[in-house]
């Protein structure tokens, strides 16, 4: 079963109606102990990473994700919680993947916030992307990108620049898309998730 962080900032509704199409069994973790009812962990987020980590902190449960064994995926704002630091906010954070949290602006020329599909390329042949095409379209919204990196990146694309689209780093798994709204591709996503251990 997976289990949910909820700690205010993430929009859970779109993304338990996704789970709940696709028949994948799930809870809400609130508290620390809560954590190991579940299977494998999912940090949601929209919004200021350094405001979700603040109400991170206040849960918890920021002392155990770190920790934790099972399969974790971030998506968006909770991707961005598993580097070690955004410029939103000059914020630290969950320092699990050693990249950074950078904002768009001055960087690149075209619009921000990236709103929209946009190609993914697979690298490092991740599970989380399985029986999905290596160049499948998802569902971006947002103005801070994870730095790409060999060693870290999961899957990349390009706006303006190229960055990390997804990530993962041993039993970590984040991707700054939304699956829940992006189509057969996401829907894949989360079922190769929910198939982890």
């Amino acid at each position: 079963m997976t289990g949910i962080i909820n700690y205010g900032a993430g929009n859970i509704f779109s993304l338990t109606a996704a789970l709940d199409r696709l028949d994948i069994r799930y809870g809400m973790v609130n508290k620390a102990d809560e954590l190991a009812t579940y299977d494998r962990i999912i940090i949601p987020g929209v919004g200021h990473a350094g405001a979700a980590m603040q109400k991170l902190q206040a849960s918890g449960l920021a002392a155990y994700v770190g920790q934790l064994t099972k399969p974790v995926l971030g998506i968006c704002v909770g991707m961005q919680l598993l580097t070690a630091y955004s410029e939103e906010g000059n914020s630290p954070l969950l320092d699990i993947i050693p990249l950074r949290t950078l904002h768009f602006e001055d960087r690149i020329d075209e619009k921000v916030p990236h709103v929209g599909w946009n190609r993914v390329f697979q690298e490092n042949n991740c599970p989380i992307f399985d029986n999905i095409a290596k160049d499948a379209y998802f569902y971006f919204v947002h103005a801070y990108f994870i730095e790409y990196n060999t060693t870290f990146t999961a899957a990349f694309t390009q706006y303006g620049l190229k960055f990390s689209a997804a990530l993962q780093d041993r039993n970590f798994y984040g991707v700054q898309f939304h699956p829940e709204k992006s189509g057969t591709a996401g829907e894949q996503l989360l079922l190769n998730f929910s198939n982890l251990f």
